[in-house]
C-alpha cells in the first residue's frame, strides 16, 4: 500500500491530484491544507512514502508572505523529516517564474534550494518541477491563472480585458500535470532532480480569447471546435466547466412545415453536420441526390423505407429500418433517395452528412425516387 501526503490538497492541482489518487486502491491518501492542524501534518510525515508538496502562496497581501509560503513551506517540512529521521520520497510543485528575479520566483527558486541541501545531506529522493501557466477544471477565476478568467467571465458574458493582444503564454493541462505526480509515487534514485518539463502550448492572449469566444458561439452556430488538438480538446473541456449550472442546456433552431420538423445539431468543417427530424406518418422526405457530399441515415424511433434509385436507370432499391435495430444507411452519390414513414407514430431520424450545409453550393438536386 502506497502512503501518500498531498499538501494543498483543496488547491488547483491538490484536487485534482486527489480526486484522482482517491481511485487508487493501493494508495493510502493523506491530504493537508491551512484547515488542517500542525500535528496533522506531523502524523501523516510519521508514516507516508511520497509527499506532493503543492501548497504555495502566488497572490498574498504582503510579499514577505512569498518566503514563508513557499520557501518556508518546503523547509518546514524537511526540519520535521530530519527531526524523526525519515526520508519520503519528495515532489515539489514549483513554476517557471523561478527563473526570474519578481518576490514569487525568488521564493519558489529558494525553495528549490531547501530541498537540494535536503536531499544533498541526508540522500533523500527529491523531484522539483517547474510547471507553466496550467489550465483545466476547478482553477479559479480572475485570480492568477488567465485561462480560468476568461473562460468564467466569457462563459457567463462578462468583458474580458487584455492588455497585449499579441503576448505569449505556455499552458499546460492539469490532466497532464497530474498522471506526471501519479507517475512519480514509485522508488527511483536517490538525490535531487528536475523533472522534464511537460507538454505546453504556446499561444497569444488573443488567441486564447479567440478560441473561448468561439466556443461560446457554438450554441448558436452549432460548429465545432478543432478536436483533432489535444489542447483545443482540453481547452473547450474546461470552458464548459465554468458555465453557470442553471445553464447547461441549450434550444436548437427547429424548422418546422406540415412534414414534421427538423433540427441542426453539431457540425464541422472537419466532419460535416449532424442533424435530427421527426416526420408525420405517411410522410416522405426527401427525393433529390448529390453529386459529391454523402450521408448516412440512422432511424432512432419509428418504421421506415429508404427507397433509392441510381439517376441513370429505373431500378428501385428499398432498405426497410426500424428504430429498435439501430440499422445505418449509407447514401452514395448519383442515387437519388427518399425516407417515408410507414409506421403509425412519428419517425425521429438521425441524419450526417459529409460536409456543410453551404446555400450557396448545396449539391442537392431535386428527382423523384
Amino acid at each position: 500500500m502506497k502512503k501518500v501526503l498531498v499538501t494543498g490538497a483543496k488547491g488547483f492541482v491538490g484536487k485534482n491530484l486527489c480526486v484522482m489518487l482517491r481511485r487508487h486502491e493501493d494508495t493510502e491518501l493523506y491530504e493537508y491544507d491551512v484547515d488542517n492542524k500542525p500535528e496533522d501534518l506531523d502524523g501523516a510525515l510519521e508514516k507516508v512514502d511520497y509527499v506532493i508538496h503543492l501548497a504555495g502562496v502566488n497572490r498574498p497581501k504582503n510579499p514577505d508572505e512569498f518566503e514563508t509560503g513557499n520557501t518556508g513551506s518546503i523547509d518546514e517540512i524537511c526540519v520535521k523529516l530530519r527531526a524523526i529521521g525519515r526520508l519520503p520520497k519528495i515532489v515539489l510543485s514549483s513554476s517557471i517564474q523561478a527563473e526570474l528575479d519578481n518576490p514569487y520566483g525568488v521564493s519558489k527558486r529558494r525553495a528549490e534550494e531547501v530541498l537540494q541541501e535536503f536531499a544533498k545531506n541526508t540522500g533523500a529522493e527529491c523531484v522539483v518541477y517547474r510547471f507553466k501557466n496550467l489550465f483545466g477544471k476547478w482553477c479559479r477565476p480572475n485570480y492568477n491563472s488567465v485561462t480560468a478568467t476568461f473562460c468564467h467571465n466569457i462563459a457567463n458574458d462578462f468583458s474580458v480585458k487584455i492588455s497585449d493582444s499579441d503576448y505569449e503564454i505556455d499552458l499546460t493541462y492539469i490532466d497532464d500535470v497530474v498522471k506526471a505526480l501519479v507517475n512519480e509515487m514509485k522508488p527511483g534514485t536517490p538525490g535531487f532532480i528536475f523533472a522534464e518539463p511537460l507538454p505546453s502550448t504556446r499561444i497569444t492572449l488573443g488567441e486564447l480569447a479567440s478560441k473561448i469566444r468561439s466556443f461560446r458561439k457554438m450554441r448558436t452556430n452549432l460548429v465545432l471546435p478543432n478536436f483533432s488538438s489535444d489542447f483545443e480538446r482540453s481547452l473547450y473541456g474546461t470552458y464548459l466547466t465554468y458555465l453557470d449550472e442553471k445553464k447547461f442546456e441549450y434550444s436548437l433552431d427547429i424548422k418546422t412545415d406540415p412534414r414534421g420538423s427538423l433540427a441542426e445539431f453539431i457540425k464541422s468543417p472537419a466532419m460535416g453536420q449532424i442533424f435530427v427530424s421527426r416526420t408525420r406518418p405517411g410522410i416522405i422526405r426527401g427525393n433529390h441526390y448529390h453529386h459529391t457530399k454523402t450521408e448516412k441515415f440512422l432511424v432512432l424511433e419509428g418504421e421506415a423505407v429508404i427507397r433509392f434509385r441510381h439517376i441513370e436507370r429505373d431500378e428501385i432499391l428499398e432498405y426497410p429500418v426500424s428504430g429498435e435495430k439501430y440499422q445505418v444507411v449509407d447514401i452514395p452519390p448519383g442515387y437519388t433517395h427518399s425516407i417515408e414513414n410507414v409506421g403509425k407514430g412519428f419517425l425521429v431520424t438521425l441524419f450526417w452528412a459529409s460536409e456543410m450545409f453551404d446555400p450557396e453550393k448545396p449539391d442537392t438536386c431535386f428527382e423523384k425516387v
